[in-house]
């Protein structure tokens, strides 16, 4: 593992000095507030990636979601906001993510999320879910992503929905192939800004 990997914030204890930040937004006419730090990705906005899918994301009127990768949460906690008859679980390896991720609930007042730490779908193995939802750490490396796509049928109920943002340019093709390889189906939801959403469906 590089220096500049060990320091990413794809791990469990990142390196760098804790230095705090606010982020207001506006998501869905919806207003935000989240607490963010150095050693998480896009701390000082919500990155277009994660906007892409939490503005184009199918949320089913009730059940379970999963934020796979949830940083300090911006998409779960959407997801709990746009629909508060969900219950959201957010997962994510980094210690310092899991810690602002609570604190963003409390700030964005609410009550149907609980937050697990651990690797990909390893905190929440013993759940099924109705939606999952990544905006998965490409810049890491497509291991963790291959794995995010290929772990999710196991933890989905039946006709739920993966969906996933990615960089147009990096893995698209790939991706969609082994979306198609995993599902039997893909589709995109929806493209801009050099980003899509790609959604599929357990048959």
């Amino acid at each position: 593992m590089s220096k500049k990997t060990s320091n990413h914030y794809f791990v469990s204890n990142p390196k760098s000095k804790i230095k705090l930040g606010t982020i207001h937004t506006v998501l869905r006419g919806r207003t935000f507030e989240f607490l963010t730090s150095s050693g998480l990705f896009s701390k000082k906005r919500v990155d277009l990636g994660t906007r892409l899918l939490i503005e184009s994301m199918i949320l089913p009127e009730e059940g379970l979601i999963l934020d796979v990768g949830c940083g300090y949460g911006a998409i779960g906690i959407a997801a709990a906001t746009f629909n508060p008859n969900l219950s959201v679980v957010m997962v994510d390896v980094n210690k310092r993510a899991i810690w602002l991720t609570k604190q963003n609930i409390k700030r964005n007042n609410l009550s149907n999320i609980e937050v697990r730490r651990g690797y990909l779908y390893e905190p929440a193995k013993d759940l099924n879910f109705n939606c999952i939802l990544s905006n998965p750490p490409i810049s890491v490396g497509m291991k963790a992503v291959t794995a995010i796509i290929v772990g999710a049928p196991r933890h989905m109920a039946n006709k739920a929905f993966f969906q996933m943002v990615v960089r147009s340019k990096i893995g698209k093709k790939r991706l969609r192939t082994l979306l198609e390889k995993v599902f039997g189906n893909t589709e995109i939801l929806t493209k801009k800004s050099g980003y899509r959403v790609f959604i599929s469906e357990k048959q």
